[in-house]
């Protein structure tokens, strides 16, 4: 049913624009906001991943340099206590990444019992 003062086009025209208008709003901005979350995500990924790797490395050098317990012989040492602990670092990423909280689903209400009346 028309409008009565509007042609066709003009109808047409606003339907269009009222389509573009919902199509932005329910995709474009979405994907906008997702993206905008997932660089912070990748940033934070990176920084948290070239920490670790610094730290590890401060590890090695303190286990080299400060205690003198290696000699020539055990100089493989830190290297594998080091691996040890970044393989247990991860592990523990990774573990606490895959763990998810479940909820059992709530239990559906018992109906009540129906009284028999005499």
């Amino acid at each position: 049913m028309a409008v009565p003062g509007k042609g066709t086009m003009e109808t047409l025209r606003e339907l269009w624009a009222l389509v573009v208008s919902y199509a932005r709003q329910e995709t474009v901005d979405p994907l906008k906001k997702l993206g905008k979350s997932l660089g912070w995500g990748i940033a934070g990924t990176l920084l948290v991943s070239l920490a670790t790797l610094l730290l590890g490395l401060s590890v090695l050098r303190l286990l080299q340099d400060e205690t003198g317990l290696f000699g020539a012989n055990l100089s493989w040492l830190p290297y594998l206590v080091v691996a040890l602990v970044m393989v247990v670092v991860a592990a523990l990423a990774v573990w606490g990444i895959s763990r998810t909280t479940r909820t059992p689903p709530p239990k559906a209400p018992t109906p009540p019992a129906e009284e028999h009346r005499l």
